[in-house]
């Protein structure tokens, strides 16, 4: 007989440990040592103001720059640190309410840019407290973790299965994470489809017109049945606009190009 051939079911994560770090290095070891131990890197999320990078940013990318470039894996920032950065998904500069500009890596970033739908959607402009509130977070402990940002600390959310929660919050307090809180559910992710404008973003709903809402719909969806692929489908569906499209005054992609 044939032997049998083992298959590995990846863990259900269930549970968000979120803890805030004094040092960049010791989220740096920590997220190199969740890697090691397996974590998937789309369960690790980091938000700070003050990273280091061997490559200095030149100039400041804005909230918009972001959403109009797309916040995809390594697209934009991924090259210029040298840091544990480059290791996670999604990393952009970010113009956060009461906090200033940061640095943030992982699914919190598109959380924040309003990527989700419904309450953290609408609540993504009016601070990191409102969105960690609309997560789940008391409202306590939101504030207190925007204190410690905006005094230069630094936040780490890790999704893991409910049953290895204690294994990894021991691991965050032994590498020095502080103010540890659990919430009962990961992060939220957008939906892969997108059949409608209404499935778009606020945020990115509001930089398109009709017209070119329609376009970025139909050049999405006809990627993601080839690609199955969220971030590539959304830099084909950009590069759709940019070709057809010119900005207005407001920022508004809604300007047709004139076809020779």
């Amino acid at each position: 007989m044939p032997e049998a051939t083992a298959t590995t079911t990846l863990p259900v994560v269930e549970r968000t440990i979120s803890a805030v770090f004094a040092e960049e290095q010791q989220i740096d070891g920590v997220v190199r040592r969740l890697i090691e131990r397996g974590i998937d890197k789309e369960h690790i999320s980091v938000l700070g103001r003050n990273f280091q990078s061997e490559t200095r940013i030149t100039g400041f990318i804005s909230k918009r720059d972001i959403i109009l470039g797309g916040l995809r894996s390594g697209a934009i920032f991924g090259s210029l640190f040298g840091s544990f950065l480059s290791l996670l998904t999604g990393v952009g500069v970010l113009l956060v309410p009461f906090v200033g500009p940061i640095v943030a890596a992982g699914p919190i970033g598109a959380i924040l840019l309003g990527a989700t739908s419904g309450a953290i959607a609408g609540s993504a402009g009016a601070g990191l407290v409102s969105v960690l509130a609309a997560l789940g977070m008391p409202e306590e402990q939101a504030a207190l973790y925007q204190t410690r940002l905006e005094a230069g600390e630094f936040m780490m959310m890790l999704e893991v299965p409910a049953d290895r929660v204690g294994e990894y919050q021991l691991l965050l307090e032994s590498a020095g994470g502080k103010d540890i809180h659990v919430n009962d559910a990961p992060l939220p992710r957008a939906a892969g489809e997108c059949n409608s404008p209404e499935d778009l973003s606020p945020e990115i709903r509001t930089h398109l017109s009709p017209a070119a809402q329609q376009l970025f719909v139909e050049s999405y969806s006809e990627a993601f049945k080839t690609t199955n692929d969220k971030a590539q489908s959304e830099a084909t569906a950009w590069d759709k606009i940019h070709q057809r499209f010119d900005e207005d005054e407001q920022g508004v992609w809604s300007k047709e190009k004139m076809v020779v």
